[in-house]
């Protein structure tokens, strides 16, 4: 029994280490080849390393450009995201009516959708309503799945923490934004945090939605893109993947530790 049970946690360890290596080896072959001295193809082994791709990237205006384009976008719309999803989910959360399911069903449903699916609908809505493609239309369609994470976040945190809380603070006098102020909001706080930075992270590397709802504006991803369809310095574009991989993954990380830190107070 004992020889079986040692054979499972071998095999599952096997199993898990290499889905890690299919998952990440990747990512590491990026970062490689941003250090590649040839500029043109994919040499393996590598014909030389190099740095001098970040000082090239470093130089260059069109990037710069892109990744104050991203950055923007990724602010406002977590902006939104954390204002829209926090007041969907108390109005979710705390009232009883016909429909309730359905309706948290539909504000998470953008997020479950193909971005093919939510692009072409949300360019054709716009098209409809006849709003010029800019970067406020980046920035309302990137809000629209961003919405979902600041949501789900707020959702749970309620969720697992006691109403008793809001009631006393009632029974005390307090109106409900003195409850909100002083109650509620220091119990979300460090899940409003957490589904930012994820917003954050899912608004600055989407490019699927960005493709249909930007007009002549260029993203970080939309610049990638373009730059793999028309390679002039291969590395280059390598090195702003570095460097999009660090954006995306670092508050990711804190948003993993903050839940984590949080759910280990809970226990």
């Amino acid at each position: 029994m004992r020889s079986k049970w040692n054979l499972g946690s071998i095999g599952l360890k096997t199993a898990t280490l290499f889905g890690f290596l299919f998952i990440h080896i990747p990512i590491l072959i990026i970062i490689m080849y941003a250090f590649s001295t040839d500029e043109k193809t994919f040499q393996f082994p590598l014909p030389g390393f190099t740095t001098k791709w970040f000082g090239v990237a470093w130089e260059r205006n069109d990037i710069w450009e892109a990744i104050a384009l991203s950055s923007q976008v990724a602010l406002v719309s977590t902006v939104i995201a954390i204002f829209l999803g926090t007041l969907a989910c108390l109005a979710v959360y705390r009232s009883q009516f016909f429909g309730k399911e359905i309706i948290s069903f539909l504000v998470i449903l953008p997020i479950a959708l193909p971005g093919i699916v939510t692009g072409i609908s949300l360019r054709s809505a716009m098209s409809l309503f006849g709003i010029p493609f800019s970067t406020w239309t980046i920035v309302i369609a990137h809000a629209t799945f961003c919405i979902v994470t600041v949501y789900n976040n707020v959702l749970a945190r309620l969720r697992r923490s006691s109403h008793s809380m809001v009631e006393a603070s009632m029974d005390l006098g307090a109106n409900p934004w003195q409850t909100f102020r002083f109650v509620i909001l220091p119990n979300i706080a460090t899940a409003l945090l957490a589904g930012g930075m994820l917003s954050f992270a899912l608004s600055f590397d989407e490019v699927i939605v960005t493709t249909f709802t930007a007009g002549q504006q260029s993203t970080v991803p939309i610049w990638m893109l373009t730059e793999f369809i028309r390679p002039r310095q291969r590395p280059v574009t390598n090195v702003v993947a570095v460097f999009v991989i660090l954006v995306t993954t670092l508050p990711i990380l804190a948003a993993y530790y903050l839940t984590k830190e949080d759910e280990g107070r809970k226990k």
